[in-house]
């Protein structure tokens, strides 16, 4: 991970974001790299990481977007994914019914955690409005594509085949890749996008 952190240093060194530059952009850097491992080893955002995110996305929205797309960006974030979690409860209690009507057990799980509601709106404050929700719909795709490779890893593995539906990735680390693409390779994505 500290040779990839220090790649994306020396890129961001040699392309700074225009807006935020060398030192804020490491800083913000550091955050999602911090977010993304913690995210992905624990399956968890931890509410002091969510307060610092918070206030480091006032800084950098406010440079980049000015107070009010940044404060709609967070706003909107927030809204969107949690409309998005509230969705999820209700599948999770509809499969845990489903598994308990069948005689297996059901476990608690939850598609989306409160954690990345929190993580939506931070990510919101950096990006603003309106590039939050491509940032979201972008995380929510890159989930599915990892989320994709997971699964035809494990149906090919014979010892994990079968309880391959029942393991369960973090969306923060795709989250966090859409924002880090979005704010440090914008050419990229307008390459990407359909013209």
């Amino acid at each position: 991970m500290q040779i990839v952190l220090l790649a994306i240093s020396i890129y961001t060194w040699l392309q700074p974001s225009l807006k935020i530059g060398y030192g804020l952009g490491l800083l913000l850097i550091a955050y999602f790299g911090l977010v993304f491992v913690i995210d992905m080893e624990h399956r968890l955002i931890l509410q002091p990481t969510s307060i610092f995110g918070a206030l480091l996305g006032l800084v950098v929205g406010f440079i980049s977007n000015g107070p009010v797309l940044t404060l709609l960006g967070g706003l909107g974030g927030f809204l969107i994914m949690l409309a998005l979690y509230y969705f999820g409860v209700l599948f999770s209690r509809l499969r845990a019914n489903r598994l308990r009507a069948r005689g297996q057990d059901a476990d608690d799980e939850e598609a989306l955690g409160a954690g990345d509601v929190i993580l939506a709106a931070v990510l919101g404050l950096i990006l603003g409005w309106p590039l939050i929700w491509f940032s979201l719909l972008l995380g929510i795709m890159l989930g599915g594509v990892f989320g994709l490779l997971l699964l035809v890893f494990l149906l090919s593995a014979r010892k994990y085949r079968e309880n391959v539906f029942m393991v369960f990735m973090p969306y923060g680390p795709s989250f966090i890749l859409s924002a880090f693409l979005i704010i440090f390779l914008p050419n990229w994505i307008i390459n990407i996008l359909p013209k």
